[in-house]
């Protein structure tokens, strides 16, 4: 049982990690006090989204990266 459930996971790993990290995201921030409702919501929809594009085509996100940080911008 667990080994199926776990192989259905794995083809949506980055939408759950995605997730996941968005809600943890909006709980840290909820802590220290913002709209804490719309902020969930917000961070874990885009969690998921950016999730949800790595598992479908994790080179695009990269050359997204690329374009945005090109070489030499870390000096």
């Amino acid at each position: 049982m667990w080994r199926q459930w776990l192989e259905q996971l794995e083809g949506h790993r980055y939408r759950i990690l995605g997730g996941l990290g968005g809600l943890v995201f909006a709980l840290l921030v909820i802590r220290f006090g913002l709209l804490w409702a719309l902020f969930i919501a917000l961070c874990t929809g885009l969690g998921y989204w950016l999730g949800k594009h790595l598992d479908e085509n994790p080179e695009r996100f990269a050359e997204l990266l690329e374009r945005l940080l090109p070489p030499g911008s870390g000096r």
